[in-house]
């Protein structure tokens, strides 16, 4: 029952919470700060380690502190008004501060050492604070404040170390180190739970609410110790378990932070004893025997005055109860025997670990679990896979569902419609294929050139290449794809980028770019189901789709300017050929043309020869038969053919009838070649 100084008229010195208040006053401050400390240590500990399993051990054990320092700053502020109202009842013109602190004045006022200087010094800052305390608050208000924040500090140190995929540790010095220390920390708190547990609740009432609260901490510090002990470098669960430890203060934090958050609305009267505000429900639980109803009970009784044990329905509840829960259980045990199977579906029936049967969609019924089982497994159900890795597929297909989201029919198109070289693509997969470059030889025996083919460089180019598989659907398929691999799609991946690579390694850029598509992935396909067959998989390669082939996003502006480079070359190449054909067929002319001129003229002159020599035979007839007649003849042929042009002057003496005139002078017009002037 709560004292209120104003109304009630009670002796305060009759009880005896109030008569021992001053004494747990002074234990509850040293308790709390020396707890405080510790896991402070831990804090800071787990600060600047790295992360392991000690990181979860140190913030589970921190985090279980602070809690106890909470309860137990709580009930100290519970106690310092109960003191605090005895002196005042008893007339007294000091606090109990003032009181304890005053031999210390005493004797500090004549100074023999710096310890009791910083002593006295301490004192004074104390005597500060507690004024402060009852002019700015009550007690309550301040053992929410600290307790809000102990318990805020306790949720971040679980919270920022929540990972399950911690590495462990192995069991050296350090580890069994550790696990004494948790053992003697559990050993404090378990006389610290002993010591609540035994106080009368008339002397101490907030003693049965500090119990569960050191017996949480025990729990934490001997679950570590094991977890330390356990942990051999090699097993996880350890690990995993000391990160889950961490939910058992986590819980009791969280009800102690709502309690907090709560009494800030609730009204204050600092002339009313306070209540414990560390109750924290959770932790009462944590006993042994585990009592849940036989706790309900009393809460319901002290609280609201019902006492259901002496309902005889509820009594009924309690003696019926573990009949109807067996048999309830037994029925439920014997129902895991049958089966239901989608019609999408089917099952494996495993009896005793050993596949017997496949079963199709329906119900089925065999023995109960764990003679027996069902595994499900699909039925012809059909599955896209990209040779890129799983993560790269999840992204995909998150992408591809926001593209769906946010794709409108009005609005732009959706980012996985795009098919451009410089996009990236997350579902390609990178692939190195050879090229052929064609170099000029010079051959040192002959003035000839040669042209030889040398494989000298390779090319990067990116490859959407997607597989349609599903399981076979017979029932040989469907025990080799659940016996003889986990994971059937890493299975597909692996084997497809191991046979892209053994196949494009062996082909050129322009064989792969030549060669259709469809061809292309027909012996992709093939050569996949082939060694899935081998591996005796139970999985059926459907189509092998190649959506693209191309260089990959961040070398396409690059392998533009190198396929230009290239279709320049090639074009300079054939116009230079084209000249260098020009140029022979016009040699070729050329010669044609001198070799037939040359054929002419010596064909002209062979007629010429001939003609003359036909004349000279003729000539040489004529001259033995006519002889001199003949010469003169040919004589005045040759001059009348010789002078035919000439301009002559004939002067003969001969000439009758008019001398001999020569004239001189020179005339524009041409002279007539026949006018003979005599």
């Amino acid at each position: 029952m709560r004292v209120a100084l104003d109304t009630d008229d009670i002796d305060l010195q009759s009880l005896p919470r109030f008569q021992r208040a001053s004494r747990y006053q002074r234990i509850l401050l040293q308790l709390a700060l020396l707890v405080f400390i510790v896991a402070l240590a831990m804090g800071v500990v787990w600060w600047w380690l790295p992360a392991s399993i000690w990181r979860p051990l140190l913030a589970g054990n921190s985090a279980a502190l602070a809690v106890l320092c909470a309860g137990l700053q709580a009930a100290y502020w519970v106690a310092r008004w109960r003191s605090h109202a005895l002196d005042q009842a008893l007339g007294s013109a000091v606090t109990p501060d003032a009181t304890k602190t005053a031999p210390q004045d005493s004797v500090a006022t004549v100074p023999t050492g710096p310890l009791k200087r910083w002593l006295r010094k301490c004192s004074t800052w104390r005597d500060r604070v507690a004024q402060a305390v009852r002019r700015h608050g009550s007690a309550e208000g301040w053992a929410a404040l600290c307790m809000g924040v102990l318990t805020l500090a306790a949720l971040l140190l679980v919270i920022n170390t929540w990972d399950l995929r911690l590495p462990p540790v192995a069991l050296d010095v350090t580890a069994m180190t550790a696990a004494a220390c948790a053992v003697l920390l559990a050993f404090g708190l378990l006389v610290l739970e002993r010591y609540c547990a035994g106080k009368p609740v008339v002397e101490f009432p907030e003693a049965a609410q500090l119990a569960p609260l050191a017996r949480v901490a025990i729990t934490v510090s001997l679950l570590t110790t094991g977890c330390v002990l356990l942990s051999n470098g090699s097993r996880q669960w350890p690990t995993q378990v000391a990160v889950l430890i961490g939910l058992l203060p986590m819980v009791v934090a969280m009800e102690l932070l709502l309690r907090a958050l709560l009494s800030t609305f609730a009204p204050r009267n600092p002339r009313l004893e306070p209540e414990m505000l560390a109750d924290s429900i959770l932790a009462g639980l944590w006993r042994w025997p585990l009592r849940p109803l036989q706790n309900l009970q009393d809460e319901l009784k002290q609280r609201f005055g019902i006492d259901l044990r002496q309902s005889w329905a509820f009594a009924y509840i309690r003696r019926a109860l573990l009949p109807v829960l067996s048999v309830i259980a037994m029925i439920a045990w014997l129902l895991s025997g049958i089966a239901e199977i989608p019609i999408d579906a089917r099952g494996i029936y495993e009896r005793f670990g050993k596949p017997v049967a496949v079963l199709g969609p329906g119900l089925h019924a065999g023995l109960p679990w764990p003679m027996a089982r069902v595994r499900l497994l699909e039925n012809g159900v059909v599955h896209e896979l990209a040779t890129a890795s799983a993560v790269e597929d999840a992204n995909e297909q998150t992408q591809a569902n926001a593209d769906i989201e946010l794709a409108t029919a009005e609005g732009p198109p959706p980012r996985s419609a795009n098919r451009l070289w410089d996009a990236s693509h997350v579902a390609e997969k990178s692939q190195v294929i050879a090229s052929l470059a064609t170099t000029n030889m010079a051959t040192t025996n002959m003035a000839t050139t040669g042209t030889a083919t040398a494989r000298q460089s390779f090319h990067v180019v990116n490859m959407d290449v997607r597989f349609m598989y599903r399981i076979g659907l017979s029932d040989a398929a469907a025990l080799a794809a659940t016996y003889n691999s986990t994971d059937v799609p890493t299975l597909i991946r692996s084997t497809a980028n191991r046979i892209l690579v053994s196949y494009f390694a062996s082909r050129t850029l322009e064989g792969v770019l030549g060669e259709t598509r469809i061809q292309l992935a027909r012996d992709i396909g093939a050569q996949v189901q082939a060694d899935l067959d081998a591996l005796n998989s139970g999985v059926e390669i459907l189509a092998t789709v190649i959506e693209a082939i191309h260089p990959p996003a961040a070398a396409a502006n690059a392998y533009h300017s190198v396929q230009a480079a290239q279709i320049t070359a090639q074009a300079i190449i054939a116009r230079e050929r084209g000249n260098a054909a020009e140029q022979i067929n016009l040699a070729h002319l050329r010669a044609g043309m001198a070799r037939d001129k040359a054929t002419g003229v010596a064909r002209e002159t062979l007629a010429t020869a001939e003609a003359a020599q036909l004349s000279f035979a003729a000539e040489r007839n004529a001259y033995r038969t006519a002889g001199k007649a003949f010469l003169l003849e040919r004589y005045f042929g040759q001059l009348t053919q010789g002078l035919a042009n000439a301009q002559l002057v004939i002067v003969d003496h001969r000439l009758r009838g008019a001398s001999s005139t020569i004239d001189l002078r020179n005339f524009a017009a041409p002279v007539d070649a026949k006018r003979v002037e005599q």
